[in-house]
């Protein structure tokens, strides 16, 4: 579609493809394989299976619709889908580093992916150095002679720390090392890693591509080199393959996803502000706020502070901390108790015993992850009401 397009029309109209039918919405291809005509042409399709479709582990139409508009929102060359965002860090990171490689990443990740990187990956002889998302002298610090890769998430899950895209991706292309940026908090509505210096965005479209906390995907965006020559033939073989279904859900989600992010950073602004100013409250995380460390740089790279507010609760002991986060979460009657995020209706976690559960102590506490801390991703209900079920719990 014409590259010159804005973002919303792009959001509804890029990667549409109609079969014979003519059909207006994007159809659902429900089929494991695909007919061919003959043998010839059988032969001929499995030999250049990246541009036509034979078996729906690695090629399908409706897929590819998701991952054409995705790659279009990105500002990238192409795209490929996965079953989730762990399927597609799982993909970047095998397709492109062996035995002996060096990858160095920001301390700031979602559990799961800590785990990945320090304890699966360590199975196969990659090694992992983590650093402050924040301190360009420690990303320089870590590099090695084998250090094949810089793994960044901006906004930071749960703290919504903001890393300098453009001078960590300068520092990469010193090193000589693949730049992967996991956007899932802001979406491209909000912040495009590939214009500010990455060379992938890994997405996990669970979150705001979907909007609606329905479906599980994954995906990588970057150049038609990188994904066709090296992501694809992974994913052809390993096979943590999108179903059509779920980028046919996904498609329908990502047509409303700046309206929904515009109105969830909105109303995510307005309860941080309300946050700072109560006496229960240590402290607020919010991009958007000025008084975030890095807000100057989010003003820069973000269009909005987007949706994920976080809070810590005050308390003398650790223990008095959890009791208090609980309470809070426990009086919520709007919010919905859960691990996911991005969602139209607004989510509340206790990270340090759900999302990074997972991860010792010791480790929690280093990245900032305390006992009194609550993760708010804020969706589209009345502002005024969400701040009234979190009153509820903040006053008892």
């Amino acid at each position: 579609m014409d590259e010159n397009f804005n973002f919303d029309t792009l959001a509804v109209r890029a990667g549409t493809l109609r079969s014979d039918f003519n059909e207006h919405s994007e159809a659902i291809f429900l089929t494991s394989s695909f007919v061919f005509k003959s043998a010839a042409h059988a032969a001929e399709s499995f030999k250049n299976a990246e541009e036509a479709y034979t078996y729906s582990r690695f090629t399908n139409p409706t897929v590819a619709m998701f991952q054409n508009r995705l790659a279009a929102l990105e500002g990238g060359e192409a795209c490929m889908a996965t079953a989730s965002g762990m399927a597609a860090i799982m993909s970047v990171v095998m397709c492109s580093m062996q035995q002996g490689d060096h990858l160095v990443s920001s301390k700031s990740l979602f559990g799961s992916t800590v785990g990945m990187f320090s304890q699966i990956f360590t199975k196969f002889g990659i090694t992992t150095t983590f650093v402050d998302p924040t301190n360009l002298d420690e990303w320089r610090a870590a590099v090695r002679p084998e250090t094949k890769m810089f793994f960044l998430e901006t906004p930071s899950n749960p703290l919504t720390e903001i890393a300098d895209i453009e001078a960590i991706g300068k520092i990469s292309k010193e090193v000589g090392a693949l730049f992967v940026v996991d956007n899932c908090f802001c979406s491209p509505a909000l912040q495009q890693p590939l214009k500010l210096g990455a060379d992938v965005v890994m997405h996990s479209a669970t979150k705001f591509l979907d909007g609606q906390g329905r479906v599980l995907g994954g995906a990588l965006v970057g150049s038609k080199q990188f994904i066709m020559e090296k992501v694809f033939p992974f994913v052809r073989s390993a096979g943590p393959t999108l179903s059509a279904f779920n980028a046919w859900v996904l498609l329908k989600g990502m047509e409303t996803l700046s309206l929904r992010v515009e109105k969830q950073s909105a109303n995510a602004l307005e309860i941080a502000r309300w946050l700072e100013t109560h006496p229960a409250i240590e402290r607020v995380f919010y991009p958007g706020l000025e008084s975030h460390p890095q807000y100057a740089i989010a003003k820069k790279q973000q269009k909005a502070g987007g949706a994920i507010v976080s809070f810590e609760l005050k308390g003398e002991t650790r223990e008095e901390q959890r009791a208090n986060a609980w309470r809070v979460i426990d009086a919520t009657k709007i919010c919905s108790i859960t691990g996911n995020l991005g969602d139209t209706r607004t989510t509340i976690t206790h990270p340090s015993t759900t999302t990074h559960g997972r991860l010792t102590p010791e480790v929690r506490e280093a990245a900032g992850i305390r006992e009194g801390l609550i993760r708010l991703a804020v969706g589209l209900e009345n502002a005024g009401d969400i701040r009234a079920d979190l009153e509820r719990g903040l006053n008892g």
